[in-house]
């Protein structure tokens, strides 16, 4: 581990203790006792506000009250992050004028050597969504949904909140416990527990028209909204057996709550278990269209009926 790197775990690691000896810093961190002093030493020279405690027994504490120093980046997670903040630009993620922020004073923080590498990185990296023609140039289909910052604040105070949704002309509200936020195909969807009729619904945050916080006198707990769910859970209907390129496409896209149980140590088979609704024209649709996706490398051990036509359907269009 190289210096600057040992310093900054060394940090952390005396952040989440009150107290600690030399010699817990030479076993955690496998150095000599000379070495463990001067990593303690230039620590405090960088401002951790340290007290040492004398006796037999005694080493160091952090003092209460006192503000810690800033810990250090190594040039690769400087890089790191930067190309995080490059990569999510044009991805309807919330906070965007945040991430922009962050960007810049990280710019502002390091050497110049370090911020010549980050711009050369600017103009060469180019991401999905992103005009070659200007980089920096962000599209209206480049930024969130104007609702999702409000929906996230509310529900990290509380999960139980009254949404409204736009259904073709009409508005419906909802009272819901929100399970799951997610992005599936470049569009945000809310995962919730109806409080009224006691099922999961799923809604798009494109048709999201207000939210608000639920003013109920009987609060739910997640725990129990689970237990009531997995006493509803759909009869199994499709049933599916996966060859190596069929994971292969499954990893570079899969629908939200699908997950592979593989049959090899190797992980190049696999078998998936779940229920279709046929009823939804949507999800039918999609279905189809994700089966179509994952190619010839699959089998069917079960079946809708309806899955099936949908793609003799489609396979008969594209032979056309």
């Amino acid at each position: 581990m190289k210096k600057i790197e040992r310093i900054n775990t060394i940090m952390r690691y005396i952040n989440n203790r009150s107290f600690f000896t030399i010699s817990e810093i030479m076993l955690e961190f496998n150095i000599s006792r000379s070495t463990a002093i001067r990593d303690i030493r230039e620590i405090e020279a960088m401002g951790m506000p340290l007290e040492v405690e004398v006796g037999r027994d005694g080493g160091y504490s952090v003092m209460n009250n006192s503000i810690l120093p800033s810990i250090r980046f190594t040039d690769n997670e400087v890089k790191a992050l930067f190309i995080a903040f490059m990569a999510s630009k044009n991805q309807q993620l919330p906070y965007l004028e945040g991430r922009q922020s962050l960007a810049e004073k990280l710019l502002g923080l390091i050497p110049e050597n370090q911020q010549e590498t980050l711009v050369l990185l600017n103009q060469i990296l180019l991401f999905e969504g992103t005009n070659p023609n200007n980089p920096d140039l962000l599209d209206l289909s480049d930024l969130p949904h104007p609702m999702l910052e409000n929906l996230i604040q509310l529900l990290l105070l509380d999960c139980h909140l009254l949404i409204t949704i736009k259904e073709g002309k009409a508005e419906k509200s909802f009272p819901i416990f929100l399970l799951h936020l997610y992005r599936e195909k470049n569009l945000w969807q809310i995962e919730g527990f109806d409080l009224e009729e006691e099922k999961k619904r799923i809604f798009s945050v494109d048709n999201l028209i207000n939210v608000e916080p639920y003013p109920t006198k009987t609060k739910v707990t997640r725990k129990k909204v689970l237990e009531k769910l997995s006493k509803q859970k759909e009869v199994i209907n499709l049933i599916i057996e996966f060859g190596p390129k069929a994971i292969a496409q499954f990893k570079k896209y899969h629908p939200f709550k699908f997950s592979i149980s593989y049959t090899n140590p190797y992980q190049t088979t696999g078998i998936l278990k779940t229920f279709v609704n046929v009823n939804i024209p949507e999800e039918l649709t999609d279905i189809t269209n994700w089966l179509l996706f994952l190619g010839e490398d699959i089998k069917f051990r079960e079946v809708p009926e309806e899955v099936l036509e949908s793609l003799r359907a489609k396979l008969f269009l594209y032979c056309k």
